[in-house]
């Protein structure tokens, strides 16, 4: 089998360690080993540059590429799968290797990816969101229609009470899924839930989690308003997504429970950028997204300074794909370092997702998912411009 060597860089491993000069070599989609002088059938001169892990983006809905309400409703259920194998192609651009699909990839998209039929990051499914009647996850409207169409293998995530959150679940699972997303609060995006009042009572969120534990999966929540963020964390939830107006109380309750924090900055950035450029939402949809910005940005920093660990996520979907790496750039004024938002954005991704054992760090025995860049690295702001070649499995599929 042939060998390829990256030669002649610097490396950043994800760990937080600083960097160091070495080669890298790979065989079969793996990393065999990593030194000085090392020797392969292919050699690839990286002199200059430096050789990062695969990114993460733990928060992305690939199958979505507008939040336009009237051009949702007038787009066809299929198109949105072609979309989707652009949307996954900027992504590996942006040098995103792994992402966590928040609901809209279903197992085929997955398949696709995995198979070899189109280009895309390796990925986690949650299918669609599970949400209470009139939560964040119901796409009903006020006339009367619904913005989401349930099909054959991505059923409404619309629940009410505990039995039927199990079968939901277990339904999911059936389909599919690899992480089971709960929304416990309401939302910005959503035709009329509040993002200041939480969702589901801990009756129902202690079953989906229980099921998801059954089935060894992991459970995310869209959970921005205080209680529901609480509600999460009692129930045993793997990672807040969003954590909009988190408090002390549940700043601690994380960090007793070892909660993961995914803080999608981007996310009501991009919602503004979309009203500004013409997308058509409601007036309060607008007025929710700039009432929330500003306890954003305080409440990821709170999370910051006591120690949450923290997981790159963009909500990206909600905006542009490909633009995933300014969210870097967002958690550092939210108080990271440039280091600690590429470990945000590598390892901690990695260990959250579960796959550490095979991703997040460049380590020998490890995947070969690589990202080569000019420049200083620790420049978050431009370090998307700056890629220069992606590499997936030792396979370039970005760049050059």
């Amino acid at each position: 089998m042939t060998s390829a060597v990256f030669t002649g860089g610097q490396i950043f491993d994800g760990t937080g360690a600083a960097l160091a000069g070495g080669d890298i070599r790979v065989e079969d989609g793996r990393i065999t080993d990593i030194g000085t002088g090392l020797t392969g059938d292919v050699e690839i001169d990286v002199s200059g540059k430096t050789i990062l892990p695969g990114l993460f983006d733990c928060h992305v809905h690939l199958t979505t590429s507008t939040i336009d309400t009237v051009e949702r409703l007038n787009t066809p259920l299929s198109y949105r799968f072609y979309q989707a194998i652009h949307n996954m192609q900027t992504t590996l651009d942006a040098g995103v290797t792994s992402v966590r699909d928040a609901s809209g990839a279903d197992l085929g998209v997955k398949r696709a990816v995995d198979n070899g039929l189109v280009a895309g990051p390796r990925m986690q499914i949650s299918i669609a969101m599970l949400s209470q009647t009139g939560g964040h996850g119901d796409s009903h409207v006020l006339c009367g229609a619904e913005v989401r169409v349930p099909y054959p293998g991505a059923p409404s995530g619309v629940v009410d009470g505990p039995d039927e959150m199990r079968k939901r679940v277990r339904e999911l699972i059936r389909e599919g899924a690899s992480v089971i997303k709960v929304a416990t609060s309401g939302g910005v995006l959503s035709p009329i839930s509040d993002p200041t009042r939480g969702h589901l009572r801990d009756a129902e969120l202690d079953v989906l989690v229980e099921e998801a534990t059954a089935a060894g999966l992991h459970v995310m929540a869209h959970a921005q308003a205080t209680d529901g963020i609480k509600a999460a964390i009692r129930a045993g939830i793997r990672s807040i997504e969003h954590g909009i107006y988190l408090d002390d109380e549940a700043v601690q309750m994380m960090l007793d429970r070892g909660t993961y924090l995914v803080p999608t900055l981007l996310a009501p950035r991009m919602v503004v950028e979309a009203a500004d450029g013409g997308s058509r939402l409601s007036d309060r949809v607008l007025e929710k997204v700039h009432m929330v910005i500003e306890a954003h940005t305080d409440s990821i920093s709170r999370a910051i300074d006591a120690g949450v660990k923290i997981a790159m996520g963009t909500d990206s979907g909600v905006g542009p794909h490909g633009q995933n790496l300014r969210e870097l750039g967002l958690m550092v004024e939210a108080g990271l370092t440039p280091t600690q938002a590429l470990v945000a954005t590598t390892k901690t991704a990695s260990e959250l997702l579960g796959v550490e054992t095979d991703l997040g760090t460049i380590e020998a025995g490890k995947l070969a998912d690589l990202v080569v860049v000019d420049g200083d690295p620790l420049d978050v702001d431009h370090l998307q411009e700056n890629i220069v070649g992606v590499y997936k499995g030792g396979e370039l599929v970005a760049g050059r």
